[in-house]
């Protein structure tokens, strides 16, 4: 699952504690990240980045976070999985300059991406589920962002002339500058709906980055610098592909889902899934079972109330 948090900005009491106080944050979000933590700050103190660590592709150190692109211009911390990270790999191995490898981890391919393409190309070219924390040492700027559906969840907010961001809201209550109260306009939403639709969060001065979107934020600057990068609405107005007959279309439909279900089982962890007991999740692993012959792993939830009993 993995979890990061960090700051920008310097903290009234010094550089030493702002190092400190991301160490909480990223401890706060152990359960999402067992097996790794790590904690990165520039020279001048202005930024710290966190992040705690659940291995899943690349289980050595050299999947390590925070971590620099290869021309050390960029600082990376990510939250999920890069399904496509093998075929990015590949285009880069094929390119004028192709990167010098430490491990095989899917957010070294991302850090190399940024170097060769830019933030905006490299979202572009990910296919996954993640949320992301980029410094850029020479605009001297942090660009968070978040997958295209919204699967990983990240939180930001500005206390004290200090920008606040973490994967849960408890990665910056740990901070000690953190100071929001309730927002009843968001508390009167959830009470209504049940949830906090993004941007809103249920604390005042805390926002929430919506899915396909991406913020620039500036230790010197209040306001955050916020766009969308991709929009389900403008996928869906583009041309249609028209099919012929219903079994091309329905051909199509299961190579896009067998080709899903394939990049997400790339990992150095065993794969298993989560059966409902619906359509969807049996094909997928009815898909899983395709692509690898050995039997699959298999879980269920069961309730003694048969509303939603799922074994």
């Amino acid at each position: 699952m993995c979890g990061i948090a960090g700051s920008l900005g310097r903290t009234p009491a010094g550089s030493s504690s702002m190092v400190q106080a991301v160490e909480r944050m990223v401890a706060s979000l152990v359960h999402r990240g067992p097996d790794d933590a790590g904690v990165w700050s520039d020279a001048e103190r202005v930024v710290c980045v966190g992040s705690r660590r659940l291995a899943i592709v690349d289980l050595s150190a050299a999947g390590h976070q925070p971590m620099p692109s290869p021309s050390g211009r960029f600082v990376v911390a990510l939250n999920g999985e890069i399904y496509n990270h093998r075929d990015l790999r590949r285009t880069l191995d094929d390119g004028t300059c192709p990167p010098a490898w430490r491990g095989a981890s899917d957010t070294e391919v991302v850090t190399a991406c940024l170097d060769a393409w830019g933030i905006d190309a490299t979202l572009e070219a990910c296919v996954g589920m993640f949320a992301i924390a980029v410094w850029d040492r020479d605009t001297r700027r942090l660009t968070l962002a978040r997958d295209r559906i919204g699967e990983k969840p990240l939180y930001f907010g500005r206390f004290a002339g200090v920008w606040l961001f973490g994967s849960e809201i408890k990665a910056l209550a740990a901070h000690p500058l953190f100071g929001a109260t309730v927002d009843p306009d968001a508390f009167a939403t959830y009470m209504a709906l049940g949830y906090v639709p993004a941007p809103s969060c249920i604390h005042a001065k805390v926002s929430k980055l919506g899915p396909g979107c991406l913020v620039t934020l500036d230790a010197h600057d209040d306001t955050p610098s916020e766009r969308v990068y991709w929009s389900a609405a403008a996928i869906a107005a583009r041309p249609k592909r028209r099919f012929a007959r219903d079994v091309d279309a329905i051909d199509a439909l299961e190579d896009l889902l067998a080709n899903a279900v394939q990049e997400q089982m790339v990992a150095d962890r065993p794969v298993g899934a989560l059966l409902s007991g619906g359509i969807d999740s049996s094909t997928i692993v009815a898909l899983m079972r395709r692509e690898r012959p050995a039997p699959i792993r298999t879980y269920s939830i069961g309730f003694a109330e048969s509303a939603y009993n799922e074994a």
